[in-house]
């Protein structure tokens, strides 16, 4: 039963994956639609994440109220409604106001199901709750290049994934039996699990968690301005069409789903701390070939790499987290971790397009070299620093 109610789960972060990359791709034809200067894209984020941020930091107040299963069917519906808004679209405001379904939406999601499943199942699942995210993620900008590639518009791009995510919807409102029954099996550990509503001032003061805010911070801010800006860069810089610049991104995302997916089947054999700083490497030597581009031909392959190393980072890390913080602590600092990861996609994106803006576009591969050095840092004082309290183990 357990392992039927992960599948559910599992199709749940498909609906998460699909809103996260659409925005990226279909940009360069949203911004040219609409006529609005290429850096709006910055609002657009900034509400999207904010509201993201807000429903993380709720998160543990609205799993105690509603539970995890009602919190999952009410989220995912909210990020239907924002996708089919999107695909109504008649002009920018229209999109600022639909983006707030979708962030509210999309962090009341991430956070209840992370902790659910770093709480009762295995580093190789939370592995492949990703995966099934990079899945999400990787459908969405194949399709929606497909439809700019036939001459379509990005709306029926957004019509398409709205059916998508309404038919996930429903299938969570079809599993809610399996909750209970699940729940009375993890009933024992249930009561010795005592979470604890804790405030961001209070855990501001454990270092540990302020290094975590930091990796989560950097690697998503990594992850997003990739995705965002990367079909913008090979379009302006690098002189690619805009259909085909949707199709490199989605070998991005493809990266990230395969990192995810070896990330769970090595989970088997190297430690937690192996993995994060592997793929902190191949983030390294992707942004080698991305600062010495390769031929068109191959400009795919940079963002595949850089997709394939970071992908293993969030869920590794939010696996940690019970160990290191202890379960009763879990949903409080997922949810700050949550909000912090969403800070960094709120903040660090438009960051970066602001200085495209003043400068210039070919700034996008010493960005990301900047980000993936502070988040090998934190990483590295976030290791030691769990070491030399003896907090946990992997």
């Amino acid at each position: 039963m357990a392992t039927l109610l992960l599948f559910f789960i599992y199709i749940a972060f498909i609906g998460l994956g699909i809103p996260d990359s659409l925005l990226g791709t279909a940009w360069p034809a949203i911004y040219q639609d609409f006529q609005v200067p290429i850096a709006s894209l910055n609002i657009l984020t900034l509400v999207l994440q904010g509201a993201t941020v807000i429903a993380s930091l709720n998160s543990a107040r609205l799993i105690r109220t509603l539970g995890t299963n009602k919190t999952v069917v009410i989220s995912t519906f909210a990020t239907a409604i924002g996708l089919f808004g999107f695909s109504l679209a008649p002009n920018f405001l229209w999109l600022v106001f639909c983006s707030i379904p979708l962030g509210l939406g999309g962090g009341a999601i991430d956070a209840a199901l992370n902790n659910y499943v770093a709480l009762h199942y295995q580093a190789i699942h939370m592995n492949f709750l990703h995966c099934f995210y990079g899945i999400g993620i990787t459908m969405s900008p194949l399709l929606m290049s497909q439809i700019l590639g036939g001459g379509q518009s990005w709306h029926q791009g957004y019509r398409l994934m709205f059916f998508v995510q309404l038919v996930i919807a429903f299938l969570m409102v079809f599993s809610q039996p399996l909750w209970g029954k699940v729940q009375a099996k993890w009933a024992q550990v249930q009561e010795e699990i005592q979470p604890k509503q804790i405030s961001l001032f209070h855990l501001s003061k454990n270092p540990k968690v302020r290094l975590v805010w930091l990796v989560f911070i950097s690697s998503c801010g990594l992850e997003f301005t990739s995705g965002i800006w990367g079909a913008s860069y090979f379009v302006q810089v690098r002189e690619i069409p805009v259909a085909a610049a949707a199709g490199v991104l989605t070998f991005y995302y493809l990266g990230m789903t395969i990192g995810r997916f070896f990330s769970g089947v090595l989970s088997r054999f190297l430690t937690t701390w192996q993995i994060i700083f592997i793929g902190e490497g191949i983030i390294f030597g992707a942004l080698l070939l991305l600062i010495f581009p390769l031929p068109q031909t191959f400009a795919a392959l940079p963002l595949f790499f850089i997709g394939l190393g970071n992908g293993p980072l969030f869920p590794n890390f939010t696996h940690l987290t019970p160990k290191t913080f202890g379960r009763n602590y879990s949903q409080a600092v997922i949810g700050s971790q949550m909000a912090a990861a969403y800070i960094g996609v709120m903040l660090i994106p438009p960051l970066f397009g602001w200085l495209a803006d003043q400068w210039s576009l070919h700034l996008f591969p010493f960005f990301l070299l900047l980000l993936t050095i502070l988040l090998t840092a934190a990483s590295y004082l976030l290791k030691n620093e769990k070491n030399a309290n003896k907090n946990s183990s992997d």
